[in-house]
């Protein structure tokens, strides 16, 4: 499905859709960053409930690696005068961490490193203390997923209100395809047949669905908006934008995302004292710093050393996770053996050293050189190789981040797997 342009600025077509939210007798929360695009869609937000005398809610999830800049804006917009209940939140979730191979992800606000947090705890939060005594989340389990905390919330709001649910969030679709792919999905559920809404839960007459007011909104409108409208913004982006980057390259949100950490060299200038900490916090943090757009982190060209194979190279990466980490390069040799067995296997097709990217990029063939792509880009899951997450995975990631130690020995990568695609 293509776009459709219609007679009408993107400005009053957001102010439309939050109108047709507000109309309804929905139990209505947004989702809140502290980034130019969440905020603004929640001042607009707070424009339209104040001219129907509505009230809605905002989910904050503190990351702890955020700049002092967004927690001042997030206190900000705290304030603003139709929000009834503001969940800050600082509970041990799972995140990813893309700058380092070795720790796949990390936990926030992990209670067993707090000597090392990057910054103190607001005092007045939802936290392992009275997240169950204060808010009954008995759906909290710490050291979850980020995006199963999402949905679990979710569940609970619509419980708490008995009522459907929508909730609002701040993406744009020019920011990403996937991003494009949630809006346009032919397969999804719709509220009312609007595409800008995404059915998540449907529980007999009370469905959660999401909606994205400003989803068709351009990077320039955001600015635009906070120009004309006089609408508070994070100061964090005038700093971004003196120090060099675009308005398209400026992003906030936990720094060691897949998209994140191209700024973190912006940390490191902007907020010294917060880098000196990221620097102890999150395993890899300087390297990511370093080497976040060069081939090291798998984002630019792939290359290999010249005297190697694919398959040398991918075993010798193994094995070098191995050192540092055994569980985690036995989770990734799990996860090439069972590609390979379902190429060889299953499908009579023959594990190539490489092939042509564009058959690789449509995952069209087995290659080794796909195979080394995965760790490189951190892909623990394995979603390069057409796997999906499951339990197991999440099972193994749990004992990893919750291990205290690993066994500081050269780990000899299975010779089975060696023998696996060798090709005489």
């Amino acid at each position: 499905m293509g776009k459709i342009y219609l007679e009408k600025n993107v400005y009053t077509a957001a102010l439309e859709r939050l109108e047709k939210i507000f109309s309804q007798d929905f139990a209505v929360y947004f989702s809140f960053s502290g980034g130019k695009d969440s905020s603004v869609m929640l001042q607009l937000a707070n424009m339209v409930a104040k001219e129907k005398n509505k009230k809605f809610d905002v989910l904050f999830i503190d990351l702890e690696g955020n700049y002092q800049y967004t927690i001042d804006h997030v206190n900000e917009l705290k304030k603003l005068s139709q929000i009834n209940e503001f969940y800050w939140v600082c509970l041990p979730l799972v995140l990813r961490n893309a700058v380092s191979q070795l720790s796949t992800h990390w936990i926030c606000w992990d209670k067993r490193q707090k000597e090392f947090w990057i910054r103190d705890m607001p005092k007045e939060c939802i936290n392992e203390t009275n997240y169950l005594t204060k808010y009954g989340w008995d759906f909290f389990i710490s050291g979850m997923q980020f995006e199963t905390f999402i949905v679990a919330f979710a569940k609970w709001y619509q419980k708490k209100h008995n009522k459907p649910v929508m909730c609002g969030v701040g993406i744009r679709t020019n920011e990403s395809f996937n991003r494009f792919r949630t809006i346009v999905s032919l397969r999804k559920e719709k509220w009312e047949d609007y595409n800008w809404t995404t059915l998540v839960q449907n529980d007999l007459h009370l469905p959660i669905y999401n909606f994205y007011p400003i989803y068709d909104w351009q990077t320039r409108d955001i600015w635009i908006a906070v120009s004309q409208l006089d609408l508070k913004y994070n100061q964090l982006y005038e700093l971004f934008y003196k120090s060099g980057l675009s308005i398209h390259e400026a992003r906030i949100c936990q720094p060691y995302g897949d998209d994140q950490r191209k700024g973190l060299s912006q940390f490191k200038a902007i907020e010294p004292e917060t880098w000196s900490k990221l620097l102890i916090r999150v395993g890899g943090v300087n390297f990511g710093n370093i080497y976040a757009k060069s081939l090291a982190l798998g984002y630019m060209k792939l290359e290999k050393p010249k005297h190697l194979t694919w398959q040398e190279y991918t075993i010798f990466l193994l094995e070098s996770i191995g050192i540092k980490n055994y569980d985690l390069m036995i989770h990734y040799a799990r996860k090439i053996e069972r590609f390979i067995e379902w190429y060889e296997v299953k499908k009579g097709i023959p594990m190539q050293d490489f092939a042509p990217k564009y058959l690789e990029s449509k995952k069209k063939v087995a290659s080794w050189r796909r195979c080394a792509k995965m760790i490189l880009k951190n892909d623990y899951y394995g979603r390069g190789l057409s796997f999906s997450q499951t339990k197991r995975d999440d099972a193994e990631l749990k004992a990893m981040l919750e291990k205290d130690e690993t066994e500081n020995k050269i780990i000899y990568f299975d010779e089975r797997l060696k023998e696996n695609g060798r090709r005489d």
